[in-house]
């Protein structure tokens, strides 16, 4: 399984779980990340059975790493594993990846990060025009990720902020 740019429609509801980072990452940090990620998912098991899993860093500061349910559950000892070795990459690199009190949004073309408070607060003063595409980390099926990780404001969790 990949998740990569593709022209083909996918048909399969991956398991998805979006590590959003507090800043984009530097060329080095995305290849070591990489790597890291790379070497443990060749390894990712679940009671001793290999996970069929991909991931990939969109937009130069979010990891999405992806699982095949349908072929082997992930079960908690194997989440927690992940869950250790993005802890690792957290504190290497002090991007925030477990902060969830931020939001991230595309503003002129630009992907930038707030603390919600701040978020709040600047698009309610105007600070922020209504106009931006806002990034939701929620998502936990490839197929809600690939259609409603980035909707326009009006259209996701942050249209109630008034």
């Amino acid at each position: 399984m990949k998740i990569e740019e593709s022209n083909i429609v996918e048909t399969s509801d991956y398991r998805v779980i979006i590590y959003p980072a507090s800043r984009p990452f530097e060329t080095k940090e995305a290849k070591a990340i990489t790597e890291k990620l790379f070497d443990f998912l060749a390894t990712w098991a679940a009671h001793g059975k290999p996970l069929s899993s991909s991931f990939k860093i969109e937009k130069n500061q979010f990891i999405v790493v992806c699982v095949d349910e349908e072929k082997e559950m992930a079960s908690g000892c194997s989440i927690d594993a992940l869950g250790k070795i993005m802890r690792e990459i957290d504190e290497e690199y002090q991007l925030g990846l477990f902060d969830r009190m931020k939001a991230s949004f595309v503003e002129n073309g630009d992907v930038k990060t707030l603390k919600l408070i701040d978020f709040k607060t600047k698009l309610r003063n105007g600070e922020i025009s209504r106009d931006i595409q806002v990034f939701d980390f929620s998502k936990n099926t490839y197929l809600d990720f690939l259609s409603h990780f980035l909707l326009p404001l009006d259209k996701s969790w942050a249209a109630s902020i008034k």
